[in-house]
């Protein structure tokens, strides 16, 4: 029998025993650990004597200062409803606490921002991820309350974006409209298909301002197509037997009532967008820079509008406000100008950095490096309503003749479509942060400035290439040619091109 089958095997006892000790070394040493990360903390300056921390939930709120006022318990627990938030936000004046930290949670966070804002506090919202407990540590919304305020009176916690209130006001407006569009055109690809289903190619031939007059006709219970196609507009590039034969329809009485009450809803959502407009355009008013600015040059007329463009000058409105036309920039409409200011605001000095702007966008690499090696470098994921606004931008500048457009497709040829329109919004946002940070006016550039700087960069390495293996390049020289024409000496290149 061999040495290892004479070996007698540990009884069951003797390994529960072994299992326990390891287990208590391992508890023991986390304890260390926890312990040693403690007393570093401890040991940090404080940078905020009378901080206080917040554990934000969705019924109450746990609070915990430094020091309670009369020497009792300085966590305490409010109610998460209105009179609850007036009177926590009194306790902490009443403990004398000037800065609070709390979670990024959902809308009942920040409603409780909204409340300390306008109580006076300097409010720091920080994300989750730079609040988590120290491994080992029981966790429960008491202990939560007490971490978030040992860091932030330490200066741990960094501050997640919040911009200011008259913005916050804009970015609610906005926002509503946003999704009052997007539920309209629901009701308007409901009308289409009523429309198919009709077998009524109204869309096929006619525009949106003609095809309301159509629909509206239809409604009134106007059946005969040549009647029909003569409400046309007059700039329509189709024949009136062509539209007439378009609009020979099949009636069904379920269809047009879907039409009907698909048109109906379209329509009290262009009156509810037409209010939340006005609003938007009177709050605005309110955003007027103090200093004079110079006037806003004249905009080149773009023919012809959709029903759900904004209802009032949104260019100089936004011009008036921020200081900064940002529709000068190529892509960038006035929706987007819109979009951009109440999601961002004007005040660019909350990012110190180009760099950090255009990484809280996600529009840069998001390095993973590890070992000298990297893993990764995607860019971050996120619902970014800005970032996705600069992207549209970017996409539109597909056909554009400027630099921008030159830049996105030859991006586009080396890197595809995705990386290309994210490479090429990167751009946009470094444009739009210098104009708002530091007022530097945008200069247009056409696609032959792209071209040359393209062309110069790629001399630039052919020259170093060459000098790496020990060559020399030199430039061709064109041979040009004499003629005399009408007694005039001119030099002609090769291709025909006279030189002046």
């Amino acid at each position: 029998m061999s040495e290892r089958k004479r070996k007698n095997p540990k009884s069951p006892l003797q390994t529960s025993n072994a299992d326990h000790l390891k287990r208590m070394g391992r508890i023991a040493e986390q304890a260390k650990q926890a312990a040693e990360e403690c007393a570093k903390l401890v040991s940090l300056p404080v940078q905020h004597t009378h901080a206080a921390g917040i554990d934000v939930g969705d019924a109450t709120h746990w609070v915990c200062v430094e020091q309670a006022p009369d020497g009792g318990d300085p966590v305490r627990e409010f109610p998460a409803h209105t009179p609850g938030l007036r009177e926590l936000a009194d306790w902490l004046k009443q403990c004398g606490v000037t800065t609070v930290a709390l979670e990024a949670t959902g809308a009942y966070g920040h409603v409780l921002f909204l409340t300390l804002l306008e109580a006076g506090f300097q409010v720091v919202t920080t994300s989750p991820t730079f609040t988590r407990q120290i491994k080992g540590r029981p966790k429960t919304d008491k202990r939560d309350c007490q971490w978030i305020q040992r860091l932030h009176k330490h200066g741990l916690l960094p501050s997640i974006f919040q911009p200011d209130e008259q913005t916050q006001t804009l970015r609610d407006y906005v926002r509503q409209r946003a999704n009052l569009v997007r539920l309209s055109g629901q009701h308007i690809q409901r009308m289409q298909k009523a429309l198919e289903l009709m077998n009524l190619k109204l869309t096929k031939v006619l525009g949106d301002v003609t095809g309301l007059k159509i629909l509206r006709a239809i409604l009134a219970g106007e059946r005969d197509p040549k009647a029909l196609a003569k409400l046309r507009d007059r700039r329509c590039k189709h024949s009136l037997e062509e539209i007439a034969t378009a609009l020979d329809g099949r009636y069904r009485p379920e269809h047009v009532l879907e039409l009907r009450c698909c048109f109906k809803m379209w329509e009290e959502y262009q009156g509810v967008i037409a209010q939340v407009d006005d609003a938007i355009s009177a709050h605005l008013r309110t955003m007027v820079h103090a200093t004079e600015l110079p006037p806003l040059p004249p905009k080149p007329r773009v023919r012809g509008r959709k029903p759900h463009d904004p209802r009032f000058d949104v260019r100089t409105a936004l011009y008036y406000a921020t200081g900064i036309d940002l529709t000068a920039i190529e892509g960038i409409d006035e929706i987007i100008a819109l979009t951009l200011v109440s999601e961002l605001g004007s005040d660019f000095t909350k990012w110190p950095t180009v760099k950090q702007f255009t990484s809280w966008l996600g529009l840069c690499p998001n390095w993973k490096k590890t070992g000298g090696k990297v893993q990764s470098s995607r860019t971050r994921r996120g619902k970014n309503r800005a970032a996705h606004a600069l992207r549209l931008a970017a996409w539109s500048l597909i056909r554009s003749h400027s630099y921008l457009g030159a830049y996105l497709r030859r991006q586009r040829a080396r890197l595809g479509a995705p990386k290309a329109i994210t490479a090429t919004a990167h751009k946009l946002a470094r444009i739009i942060y210098n104009m708002m940070r530091y007022g530097v006016a945008y200069m247009k550039k056409e696609e032959a400035a792209y071209a040359s700087q393209v062309k110069e960069r790629l001399e630039k390495q052919l020259q170093r290439r060459a000098k790496e293996l020990g060559y020399e390049l030199k430039k061709i020289e064109e041979k040009l040619e004499t003629v005399i024409v009408d007694g005039e000496v001119l030099t002609v290149k090769p291709d025909g091109e006279i030189v002046v």
